[in-house]
């Protein structure tokens, strides 16, 4: 049995490199944060993309990545931003820290390095908001570093062509150094890439398309016949289940209230409704009546959103009511402003279903 102590022996490196660029330069995908080749990759650019490529598909990102940078086009300009222009520009990527993460680093970038971006590994690795990943990828592709960083397609990749039996977060050494055997001197951020294209697109979780793979003649897992079998899973966490009653309230202008959430914890610094507290079980009639921003003619939206976290579910119930007299203190926007907003996903999918989102009304959550 391969345990991390006895899987350390990687693929053989140099028939795996050739085939493994000669796979990359028929393959690789155009990206807009991709360097074509022959070009000079942006250092900031790989940055940007690392970090929102982290915990988000390729598909979300691709259609953000360009309006982000064109807003944000260097360390300066988003070190110089407000922490609400950042987060609103980060709208639809999800995971939240990172904007913060991001933003930190660039700060640091600013006032460490003069603006410009690091390339070597330890100068990256000390930057805030870049862990270990995010570091090699950034020296391997933008500075052409012999550095191959090990992300979740990577993972999987190596994880199967030396038949790993533990878990990929129980055996990040092994991995890594699976995964140095690799480093190429001539074309370092190709390999890095290549890598993480050969999990994109042939080595994926289920049914991968081992036929075509060009490390299939190294791969243990092919070898055994059972490639999904490795790397091995890790043990299943219960998820957690919050409920929630939210608040829509409207002024004689027709302007909605909302309120900023704290700076730290899920959605930090994000727009909301007005809610209860987001509890273990759904909130009585009394808690309700405490929470509402305003004693009002509330009225319940038919239906309930549930809303998927990474860690919980969040079961939602909509309460809606107008005013004709003073309104409480809070973020009041008619829905033609709701775009200036750093919303989260939650607020605009609640929105929907009340039907007032911006040419949206007819896309309502079920």
């Amino acid at each position: 049995m391969n345990t991390e102590a006895g899987a350390e022996e990687g693929p053989r490196p140099v028939a795996s490199v050739i085939a493994l660029l000669t796979w990359y330069d028929k393959a690789r995908r155009k990206l807009p944060w991709r360097a074509l080749p022959g070009e000079a990759a942006d250092p900031w650019a790989v940055l940007v993309s690392e970090i929102m490529l982290q915990q988000t598909t390729v598909a979300t990102v691709r259609s953000r990545f360009t309006p982000f940078l064109q807003r944000f086009p260097t360390p300066s300009a988003l070190a110089a931003a407000s922490m609400d222009e950042v987060l609103h520009a980060w709208q639809g990527l999800g995971y939240y820290r990172r904007a913060r993460a991001l933003k930190a680093c660039a700060e640091a970038v600013v006032a460490i390095h003069g603006g410009v971006v690091p390339g070597d590994l330890p100068a990256l690795l000390d930057l805030p908001g870049l862990g270990p990943y995010t570091a090699r990828a950034v020296a391997a592709i933008a500075f052409n570093r012999m550095a191959v960083p090990v992300d979740a397609n990577v993972a999987r990749v190596l994880g199967r062509v030396i038949a790993l039996e533990l878990p990929p977060a129980r055996a990040a050494r092994t991995l890594q150094a699976a995964a140095d055997t690799l480093a190429d001197p001539i074309r370092p951020g190709d390999v890095a890439q290549a890598l993480m294209e050969l999990g994109a697109l042939v080595c994926s979780p289920k049914v991968p398309s081992c036929l075509i793979c060009p490390l299939q003649s190294d791969c243990r897992g092919f070898a055994s016949g059972e490639p999904e079998r490795y790397p091995g899973r890790p043990e299943v966490k219960e998820r957690g289940a919050r409920f929630a009653v939210m608040f829509l309230l409207e002024d004689p202008n027709g302007a909605f209230l909302f309120r900023q959430r704290p700076a730290t914890g899920l959605l930090a610094g994000m727009i909301e409704l007005p809610s209860t507290p987001w509890q273990a079980e759904p909130p009585d009639a009394p808690q309700v009546r405490d929470a509402a921003p305003i004693d009002a003619a509330w009225q319940e939206v038919p239906g309930e959103i549930l809303h998927q976290f990474t860690h919980l579910d969040l079961s939602m119930r909509l309460m809606r009511a107008r005013i004709t007299a003073s309104s409480p203190p809070g973020i009041w926007m008619p829905p033609e402003g709701f775009s200036t907003l750093a919303l989260p996903t939650l607020t605009v999918r609640l929105l929907r279903h009340a039907g007032i989102w911006p040419e949206a009304g007819s896309k309502r959550s079920r």
